[in-house]
């Protein structure tokens, strides 16, 4: 899995490229507060220096897990897809069982935020809905139970 593509939209990959530089402008910041905590004298009861110590092992964590993603990814641009199955990059409108249309872009883990109906293509319904066609019925189960859709459309967009 290490060396594995990760499928990402070119505004996903972005993301976490603003991400990467925060992080990376946020080091410098880090180490003078550890430098000023240090000042302050015995580190075993210095509350200053251990929360900086333990922020800059998150923001290193964090810098080496975006670095990873990023050079993994592998961009794909939804408008120069086509066809009539669902897949990576497809925007799909489906009818839940009281026909209510719920809308939902299939977009990589790094990228999915359900709330703005962006969903993992390995998510339980990204999974579901991938190959799928209009009017094919799909059931997803989650955590709050099973869910059947419908799909109405799928757009490249």
């Amino acid at each position: 899995m290490a060396n594995e593509k990760m499928p990402m939209l070119a505004e996903g990959y972005e993301k976490l490229s603003a991400q990467l530089k925060e992080l990376k402008e946020e080091r410098p910041k880090i180490v003078d507060a550890i430098e000023e905590a240090r000042a302050h004298g015995d580190l075993s009861e210095n509350a200053e220096y251990h929360a900086a110590k333990e922020r800059q092992g998150q923001v290193e964590a964090t810098i080496s897990d975006l670095e990873d993603k990023l050079s993994r990814a592998q961009i794909i641009d939804p408008t120069t897809l086509s066809g009539d199955k669902i897949v990576f990059g497809a925007t799909v409108t489906l009818l839940d069982e009281d026909d209510k249309p719920v809308r939902y872009q299939i977009v990589g883990q790094a990228e999915a935020d359900a709330r703005s109906g962006k969903i993992s293509y390995n998510s339980p319904i990204g999974r579901a809905l991938i190959g799928r066609q209009v009017e094919d019925e799909v059931e997803v189960s989650v955590p709050s139970g099973d869910k059947y859709y419908l799909v109405d459309k799928i757009e490249f967009i």
